[in-house]
Formats: C-alpha cells, structure tokens, sequence
C-alpha cells in the first residue's frame, strides 16, 4: 500500500519569495496561487505546484558540487531557445554542462540549478 500518493508542492528555499516566484512565472506562465511575505506558490491547476519559502540566511547551493542536492528538470520544445530565453529572465547558464549536450543546466536567480531538456 502506497502512503503517498502524489506531490502536492515542490517548495525552494530562498531569500526573497516574490523574486524567485516572479523568475518562475515569467518562465513557467503559471499563476500565483497563494503569496504572503515568507511563501509563494505558482500553479496550473494540473499538477504539483512550486513554492518558494523565505529562509533567513539563506546560502545558495554550488554548482558544481559533490554535495547531494535536488533539482528541477523542464521539459522545452528547443534547449537553446528555451536557455536563452531563461537567461534573459535572469538565469545563469554556467560552463560546467555534464550530459553531452542532453540538457542544460541553468542556474535561477537564488542559486538554484535546474535542468533543461527537449
């Protein structure tokens, strides 16, 4: 028997919510769904939402790292297009690029990596 059954919020955490849900919607197009001062979640209403939680002190994660961590894949109809666009959202497309070109990496505007893909 299965005690999970679906992901409800993938939550990051950062500094400044509203700036990092802002670069998500501009990227993703979902909307707000619920915002406060410490908390945003973006959503289409067809799936897990992502929410971005106010971490006092917050340190970004390095890329690259050895350190074990958790990042997000998308899926894009061009990976180059798609990184170009994001970069000029305000992503970072950093030199380290593992998979041989079957994805990109992208850094967000908190730091966090994740991946681009066709």
């Amino acid at each position: 028997m299965s005690v999970l059954k679906q992901v409800g919020t993938v939550i990051l955490d950062c500094a400044d919510p509203a700036a990092l849900a802002a670069f998500y919607r501009k990227a993703t197009g979902w909307e707000i769904t619920y915002s406060d001062d410490d908390l945003v979640y973006l959503g289409d209403g067809s799936g897990p939402q992502l929410g971005f939680q106010r971490i006092e002190g917050y340190e970004a994660p390095a890329w690259p790292s050895p350190a074990k961590q958790a990042h997000l894949d998308f899926g894009v109809a061009d990976m180059e297009a798609a990184a170009d666009e994001l970069v000029k959202l305000g992503a970072e497309r950093p030199e380290s690029q593992p998979g041989d070109g079957q994805w990109i990496v992208l850094i967000d505007p908190a730091g966090h990596p994740f991946c681009i893909a066709s």
